[in-house]
């Protein structure tokens, strides 16, 4: 029997803080049959759909994100903290669990009406990657669609973007949080 993606993720009880279930991809990316596979199965979702730009979200997005990209023959745009990148950029500041935080990428790395595929491991709450819309939308781009290799369902991040109309695509899901 082949392996499935999650059989790759394991579950780290109580990280960073009790009562969280930490999913961990490390398993997935040090496999060389893991990393193969998921990479594999994004590619093959939006092989023949017309993404101009991938989008990665900072850090375990360009894992994925540039893989995808050099599979589909298209760019990489990373989206990254604030002060990571030099010259000019466009940001947004978002809230997180505790506090907020900012993203920001170059001002001219996404061209007016390109498609962009948003590319990140983990959806949980959602606001990570709703900021990475509104920067994407910034620019003038439009977000194809949102792809993660994990969903955390109960937590209810894609469901917030889709109810923003943004498509979402998981490659595996995991109850709890």
């Amino acid at each position: 029997m082949s392996p499935t993606i999650s059989s790759f993720i394991r579950t780290i009880p109580d990280y960073p803080k009790p009562g969280v279930l930490f999913r961990d991809i490390t398993g997935l990316l040090e496999d060389p049959r893991g990393l193969r596979m998921a990479v594999d199965l994004i590619v093959h979702r939006y092989i023949d759909r017309p993404i101009d730009i991938v989008a990665g979200i900072e850090a375990r997005g360009f894992i994925f994100g540039t893989a995808v990209a050099y599979k589909l023959g298209v760019g990489f745009v990373p989206l990254r903290k604030a002060g990571k990148l030099p010259g000019d950029v466009i940001g947004v500041d978002y809230e997180l669990e505790y506090g907020s935080d900012r993203m920001e990428m170059h001002i001219d790395a996404v061209p007016a009406g390109a498609e962009v595929l948003l590319i990140d491991d983990l959806i949980a709450t959602g606001g990570t990657a709703k900021a990475g819309i509104e920067l994407i939308e910034q620019a003038d781009g439009q977000v194809h669609e949102a792809c993660f290799v994990i969903d955390l369902p109960d937590l209810g991040g894609a469901d917030q973007l889709r109810a923003c109309g943004c498509d979402v695509f998981a490659l595996c899901a995991f109850s709890g949080h």
